[in-house]
């Protein structure tokens, strides 16, 4: 059963920030590409950025990029989310998912597995 366990997720003050990592299980992490995704409250679900099942290649979508930073590690199955610089509009439920494939994922629909969700607030 494949299981995607995010923490790290919290309260903190404009321009703080925040590490969020997922821990998962039931599949072979090394061969597929992930992400994380997030949802404010009364909208839609906003891709963030993903990586690659080798880790050598990522992608962030524009209203975090140079402030956020995405990682893996093999050796533990787990995946990271640094975020620095934070704004209160980065409030969300931060998801970890799962994509079919090795190659980054940008389409938020094109992940097979998600994670239970992890509450970001940014706020002072």
């Amino acid at each position: 059963e494949v299981q995607l366990v995010e923490s790290g997720g919290g309260l903190v003050q404009p321009g703080g920030s925040l590490r969020l990592s997922c821990v998962a299980s039931g599949f072979a992490f090394n061969n597929h590409a992930m992400g994380w995704v997030r949802q404010a409250p009364g909208k839609g679900l906003e891709w963030v950025s993903g990586i690659s099942a080798s880790g050598m290649t990522t992608s962030y979508a524009n209203f975090v990029q140079g402030r956020f930073a995405i990682s893996r590690d093999s050796a533990k199955d787990t995946l990271y989310l640094q975020m620095n610089s934070l704004k209160p509009e980065d409030s969300a439920v931060y998801y970890c998912a799962k994509s079919p494939g090795d190659a980054v994922v940008v389409e938020t629909s094109d992940y097979d597995y998600w994670g239970q969700g992890t509450q970001v607030t940014v706020s002072s």
